[in-house]
């Protein structure tokens, strides 16, 4: 296993972590992408301890509590072994102190996170969503009071928009609050929204990315073909409508080519996605999810070799796309080019 800096911090994270959204298996979404109880999630953290796999990633709201609770179960009696990475700020219940990152909400739901996982601190508390109803500083220095206090060790954010992160760093740095040093984004091959402007932010501020749901939302797992009908074991049946969008000529050109790639290297389809995403710039650590052993042992085969500059050039170029205003001229345009080069 490789071990990165979580962004520019001091904190070394593996390569590949852990996304515990299928433990529990509460409510539409989360009894679809699976329903991993205590033993099952402990055999599956066992693989991955094996594996060298150190930051387990969770949220408050994944099936109510109960991925927490269960990875807490889990992990009890090594606690030094692992990092814990979960995440609030999304809605726990219908009233208005439910949401959000106000520091009544913020305190009380880290004293909640800790009770359900067991644990006196979070070693990476992200914000799941970004609070437009709640002052910057306010959030900040509710933070800054948590860490002081030793419930967080470090910070980060999930899902926040460039200005949204960007005065959130500023506002950090002219009071001496922490940083945020970890954004977790959705990338992939078939959704790259987040070279546009997140990765240039992240290279020059120094914010490592956390990449989730990088098999795009299930459609980069092998199973799906150009002219072929979607598997009725797809969980796409009952989780498209909660995950980002995609255009299906685009992914099928993507799929071309990582077919193409995993004949030529003897890889899986997911392993040359989950590969291709580790050579990304500011990409501290992918993260992983499976229902059972084999697709866990499957995915952690992502690591351990690499693929060739000619291979990375073609999954490039299948799965390119155009973006939008203003960052297209950055890309297409000689004088925007020549006054910055791109991330990637």
């Amino acid at each position: 296993m490789d071990y990165r800096n979580l962004g520019t911090s001091g904190l070394k994270v593996s390569a590949l972590s852990y996304g515990t959204g299928t433990f529990g298996g509460q409510g539409p979404l989360f009894s679809a992408w699976g329903r991993s109880g205590v033993d099952d999630a402990r055999r599956l953290i066992d693989i991955c301890l094996e594996a060298g796999v150190n930051l387990f990633d969770t949220a408050d709201v994944y099936s109510n509590g109960a991925s927490e609770e269960i990875l807490g179960a889990a992990i009890k009696g090594r606690r030094d072994q692992v990092l814990i990475s979960t995440k609030t700020g999304l809605p726990m219940g219908d009233g208005p102190l439910d949401a959000g990152s106000s520091r009544h909400r913020l305190v009380n739901a880290v004293e909640a996170a800790l009770r359900r996982l067991g644990t006196d601190y979070i070693d990476l508390l992200q914000l799941h969503a970004f609070d437009a109803f709640t002052p910057i500083e306010e959030v900040l220095s509710t933070l800054d009071m948590l860490v002081r206090a030793g419930k967080l060790r470090y910070v980060g954010v999930s899902n926040f928009s460039g200005w949204h992160l960007m005065k959130s760093l500023a506002l950090a740095d002219r009071h001496g609050w922490p940083r945020y040093g970890a954004h977790q984004v959705y990338y992939s091959l078939i959704g790259r929204d987040y070279e546009w402007e997140l990765m240039p932010l992240g290279l020059d501020q120094g914010v490592g990315a956390l990449v989730w749901s990088p098999l795009g939302w299930g459609r980069l797992t092998g199973r799906i073909r150009r002219g072929e009908k979607l598997p009725d074991t797809s969980r796409l049946h009952e989780t498209a409508q909660f995950g980002p969008p995609v255009d299906e000529q685009r992914l099928y050109a993507v799929v071309d080519a990582l077919d193409a790639v995993a004949a030529e290297t003897g890889r899986t389809v997911p392993q040359i996605a989950i590969a291709w995403l580790l050579t990304r710039p500011t990409v501290s650590s992918v993260i992983i999810g499976a229902r059972n052993e084999a697709q866990l042992r499957d995915n952690l085969g992502a690591v351990g070799w690499s693929l060739t500059s000619d291979q990375i050039a073609r999954l490039d170029q299948a799965s390119a796309a155009m973006p939008s205003y203003p960052y297209y001229p950055y890309r297409t345009q000689d004088g925007f080019r020549r006054l910055n080069p791109p991330a990637v």
